[in-house]
């Protein structure tokens, strides 16, 4: 197999250095608008002495907004002093999604969390998962990516690890899961994990940690208080921060298998008939979708696989056909 060509993305800061620096990964973008131009995706590196290295990451999804508030806030606070190891903070990984409010790139239409591990001559945003897969990846012990539902999901708050097929990684993974200690714990079922940031990671054998901890587009003082939290903790876990572990119940979930999913099959207006958070049985409905191009027709019905928790849902009033209507839970006991 041929040698992957260099990454063209540079960054402005010392990976090495001690102390705290802001700077930039530094990735050439020639267009319309800027013939050398450059995508500048903001970073910041925090070190002091030998220990772990925590890689830090939010705005996977350009329109989920707990992990680029945590984490900008945590850029401004966090000192040299603080750190027994390294902290690399970037708080909005796929940038131009960032700035554009939304899932995926306005510039090649890219979903970063579908783009693993990437190419370094490939589009913009698979140049940034090339450098993530072969620069940060390598350099960290533990990594920490933030989610939440974006403007099409919402989801009780939890922190969530995979199962894994080393057992002794999914155990270090779940520890920091539990350490996070977001309301809810969850070991999640991906149904489209081979190009995951994720995947990524877990392939290097990293302790991989994420979240989803709300959705609608937006964030609130809750979810940004449960990042804000959930981070400091899984530092302290990590032994890269002094202190304890702030800890409070959290329910633990399951993802078993797909049944747990349930997906429109139809396009119209969605009813949901029960909230996040609610316990539902087998056979319930969960959601009605009614036809919106004329009135008098019955609404479509669907129905819960198996006995669970509520713990995600379609966010927008409308609902497409192919659109996950619901994500039901098994409780953990």
């Amino acid at each position: 197999m041929s040698e992957l060509p260099d990454n063209p993305i540079s960054a402005t800061v010392d990976f090495s250095r001690e102390g705290v620096q802001h700077g930039f990964l530094k990735l050439p973008y020639s267009r319309d608008d800027s013939a050398w131009g450059a995508v500048m995706i903001p970073l910041t590196v925090i070190q002091r002495g030998q220990g772990p290295t925590a890689l830090l990451t939010g705005g996977n999804h350009g329109d989920e907004y707990e992990g680029p508030v945590a984490l900008s806030k945590l850029a401004q606070s966090l000192t040299a002093a603080d750190v027994s190891g390294r902290v690399i903070i970037v708080p909005f990984m796929n940038t131009p999604a960032f700035h554009a409010g939304r899932r995926t790139s306005p510039i090649d239409k890219g979903n970063l969390n579908r783009s693993f591990p990437g190419k370094p001559d490939g589009t913009v945003t698979e140049k940034i998962a090339d450098y993530f897969t072969r620069t940060l990846l390598p350099l960290a012990d533990i990594v920490l990516d933030i989610h939440s539902g974006g403007r099409t999901l919402d989801f009780l708050p939890f922190a969530a690890c995979h199962v894994l097929p080393d057992k002794r990684q999914q155990a270090q993974c779940e520890a920091g899961m539990r350490a996070f200690n977001a309301p809810y714990s969850m070991r999640m079922l991906e149904l489209d994990a081979g190009a995951m940031y994720d995947t990524a990671a877990e392939s290097q054998g990293k302790i991989f940690v994420t979240t989803e901890l709300g959705g609608g587009g937006s964030s609130t003082a809750r979810s940004v208080a449960i990042a804000e939290r959930g981070v400091r903790n899984l530092l302290v876990h990590a032994g890269i921060v002094e202190g304890q572990v702030q800890a409070s119940t959290s329910i633990m979930l399951d993802m078993p298998d797909g049944d747990c999913f349930i997906a429109s099959e139809h396009d119209g207006l969605l009813e949901m008939c029960r909230d996040l958070g609610d316990h539902v049985s087998k056979g319930e409905v969960i959601a009605r979708v009614y036809d919106a191009t004329r009135s008098g027709v019955a609404p479509v019905e669907y129905r819960a696989a198996r006995n669970g928790l509520l713990a995600a849902r379609h966010f927008p009033g409308l609902v497409g056909c192919g659109d996950t209507i619901a994500v039901i839970a098994d409780i953990v006991t």
